[in-house]
């Protein structure tokens, strides 16, 4: 009896935990740290603050749109086509590259090098991540 107790305790326990890590934030939350994470690599002025919140502010609202209508067709059970995968990558490409050119006007010469560094490292970390979640799904 005990034992069954103590199970059931540690399983809400490990439950709870789970629910409570998951908390997402909003996208403005997301978009004031990201800058204040900016302004600490990057020793930001205020002005160029203003600047790149404006902009994370405009990319969240975008991703916010796509995630949705990505979600509504899963829900649909709507899987995209050959076309729209292309035109969905072609659009991603299309929004870095009006990105890069926005933070080249805002941000001085080393600081640019450094935010592209920065770029370079997340995106090194995202592709390690994905190929140890192909592992995994591999070995099971």
């Amino acid at each position: 009896m005990i034992l069954a107790i103590a199970l059931v305790a540690t399983t809400l326990t490990f439950a709870q935990e789970r629910k409570a890590r998951g908390a997402k934030l909003t996208p403005e939350q997301q978009t004031e740290l990201q800058v204040k994470r900016m302004t600490l690599e990057l020793d930001l002025d205020d002005k160029q603050q203003k600047e790149i919140k404006t902009i994370l502010v405009e990319q969240s609202k975008k991703r916010e749109t796509k995630i949705a209508a990505m979600k509504a067709k899963k829900e649909k059970g709507e899987k995209p086509s050959a076309d729209e995968k292309f035109a969905a990558k072609n659009e991603m490409l299309d929004n870095q590259i009006e990105i890069k050119a926005k933070m080249k006007k805002i941000l001085k010469p080393e600081q640019f090098a450094k935010w592209e560094e920065k770029q370079a490292d997340r995106k090194e970390d995202r592709k390690e991540r994905i190929e140890k979640k192909v592992e995994k799904r591999s070995t099971k």
